[in-house]
């Protein structure tokens, strides 16, 4: 049997017994995590998945310690400008052991008693809720034509004419 959970953005695939590493959760060490984000369980053959999420399926945890991971360097370079950037970066993680996945035997998603309607009635409803308004739209205050300015043109005069 195996769940898929979704903590901190990602999604692991766990099972009983697991240690995995997530991202870190302000739980104190020794306590229990209960992870009610479950988009799948597995069982054997029988398969539930979510619509994204499994209601009242829940993962439980118990924290085994925090730590930081390894260093990563970040290094920028660029040729012929003097130009180096050399940074470094850690983060933080929770370590957890899964110890039980909740949900196993309960019962299958019950079907919807709204798919009884007939289909005479779901149209009705559908018509109903389908009417709308009727759109009026204001009239829009027309701009005053702007009036074109004249160009004249300059005389010129060759210098014959000004003596």
């Amino acid at each position: 049997m195996y769940a898929v959970i979704k903590t901190g953005g990602k999604q692991y695939k766990v099972s009983q017994g697991d240690v995995l590493r997530v991202e870190k959760l302000d739980v104190a060490e020794g306590d229990t995590v209960l992870f009610d984000q479950v988009l799948m369980i597995a069982d054997g053959g029988e398969v539930h998945l979510g619509n994204p999420i499994l209601e009242g399926k829940t993962v439980s945890a118990s924290v085994k310690k925090h730590g930081r991971g390894k260093k990563i360097e970040v290094i920028k370079f660029k040729r012929r400008k003097h130009h180096r950037k050399q940074m470094g970066h850690r983060q933080s993680y929770t370590e957890i052991i899964i110890t039980e996945i909740a949900g196993k035997n309960a019962a299958k998603p019950a079907t919807s008693a709204k798919s009884t309607k007939s289909a005479g009635e779901k149209k009705a409803s559908a018509k109903k809720s389908v009417t709308k308004k009727a759109v009026t739209k204001k009239p829009v205050a027309k701009k005053a034509a702007s009036k074109k300015k004249s160009t004249s043109k300059k005389k010129t005069t060759s210098k014959s004419e000004s003596k």
